[in-house]
């Protein structure tokens, strides 16, 4: 539920301090993207977004935009897996097709000599794919696995869980890969489907970086993606988070019991957004300086790691954290996640803590972001969420323009103690389930 954003949040939280020169181009065919032109390296990073994703999967066909994603490597156009697979080998190039609640994405990462011949072939997986049926089941067995791995690891029951109480009949109810009953009744026509309902051109970002100019990259442009439909499917409306506070409890063998726990989160482009930013950094957020990892890791030792993130999908906001303790520890873990919860919606933060976790996240982004593909997946993840090109040189002013008097209205807005949902997955002593 949550890789998307997070990919693209440390991302964008990460964005060097170098300036970097952000070309707006459109294509002669009228496809906008983003290009930073460094030609002192001979390779071209590119990254396309497709906006909806698994959530266009078909009724009673989930997992579908899931399995599409990864056939798209497994042959297309004259050459089947094992001679696409050659192929891109002897160009030395990578191509990267990943499926997520909200998008499909595509990477391409090529030698600038070797341009021509990797993005044909890229295109002929784009545009002419052949889900093969040997390819199909070979792929298939590699998602049925990956589902029975996840029916018996604690952090993706709890997230299931989580998820299906949340959001119920909508897709991002259910998981991306799908059930085993919908992965095995997938056929060839239902991938053609999702490959026709998922590559919109209408609904296409892009971001490139590296060697090659804005008059190439629009004649490249048109020639990968040109040809696919200009619209789709509509997108499902939006769902609100639905989940009042509380404690369910799944139980499973193991000694040490799993807790996903949330509420209702916050807009991506919300005006309060920097400040709730700053207030998970300090509630929960990266390292040990946290609140939560303090009290709960290294005053009472009843866990390794507790980590909060806010999630702004595109269509519902959530306020997640994860912890870990064992049988006979996770209640006190859980009632000391409530009292800090409730203890900084109620008192805020400090002036010393809000400075910390400004330097943090205003110096630590530059050692993140070095190279061409880092920079291509930026671009694209900024358009997909709107931010304007100046997002990049602008967004260390606008973490130090949040006042402490905003970051604790928000705390007093946006947390909610009351409101905390708990889905623990293990054997827990001394917790009740309340539902």
């Amino acid at each position: 539920m949550i890789r998307l954003f997070l990919a693209f949040a440390l991302a964008v939280a990460a964005l060097p301090a170098r300036a970097i020169d952000i070309q707006e181009i459109t294509s002669p065919g009228g496809v906008d993207a983003w290009l930073v032109q460094e030609e002192s390296i001979p390779f071209v990073a590119i990254e396309i977004v497709f906006d909806g994703g698994a959530t266009l999967d078909l009724p009673g066909k989930r997992g579908a935009t899931n399995l599409m994603m990864a056939l798209l490597e497994e042959g297309s156009g004259d050459l089947d897996a094992r001679g696409f697979q050659e192929a891109r080998e002897a160009l030395a190039a990578s191509y990267g097709f990943n499926a997520y609640d909200d998008s499909v994405s595509v990477s391409a990462v090529f030698l600038s000599e070797n341009r021509d011949e990797a993005v044909a072939l890229l295109r002929d997986a784009l545009i002419n794919p052949r889900f093969d049926d040997d390819a199909i089941e070979r792929v298939r067995a590699q998602v049925q696995s990956i589902l029975r791995s996840d029916a018996q690891d604690p952090n993706s029951i709890a997230g299931a869980a989580f998820d299906a109480a949340a959001f119920g009949d909508h897709p991002y109810g259910s998981s991306i890969d799908g059930t085993a009953e919908t992965v095995a009744a997938l056929t060839q026509a239902d991938l053609f489907d999702a490959h026709r309902n998922a590559l919109v051109k209408g609904r296409v970002h892009v971001g490139a970086a590296g060697d090659i100019s804005a008059e190439e990259l629009g004649v490249l442009i048109d020639d990968l993606i040109g040809v696919l439909p200009e619209d789709g499917p509509e997108i499902p409306p939006r769902v609100e988070f639905g989940l009042d506070g509380g404690t369910t409890i799944v139980e499973f063998e193991t000694p040490q019991s799993v807790a996903l726990f949330g509420h209702a989160g916050i807009e991506r482009d919300a005006d309060d957004f920097f400040a709730a930013f700053l207030l998970n950094e300090i509630l929960g957020g990266n390292g040990l300086e946290s609140r939560l990892m303090r009290e709960v890791r290294e005053e009472r030792g009843l866990t390794y790691g507790i980590y909060t993130y806010l999630v702004p999908k595109d269509l519902s906001e959530v306020y997640l954290g994860q912890v870990a303790s064992a049988n006979g520890t996770i209640a006190e873990a859980i009632e000391v996640v409530r009292d800090e919860w409730a203890l900084m919606a109620s008192e805020g933060v400090s002036a010393q803590e809000l400075a910390q976790a400004k330097t943090y996240l205003t110096g630590a982004y530059p050692l993140r972001f070095d190279g061409n593909a880092e920079i291509a997946g930026i671009l694209v993840g900024m358009q997909a969420v709107g931010l304007p090109t100046e997002y990049i040189e602008n967004r260390n002013d606008l973490v130090n323009a949040v006042t402490l008097e905003d970051v604790n209205r928000v705390a007093s807005e946006l947390l909610d103690p009351d409101g905390l949902h708990f889905v623990v997955v293990g054997q827990p002593v001394g917790l009740e389930a309340t539902n």
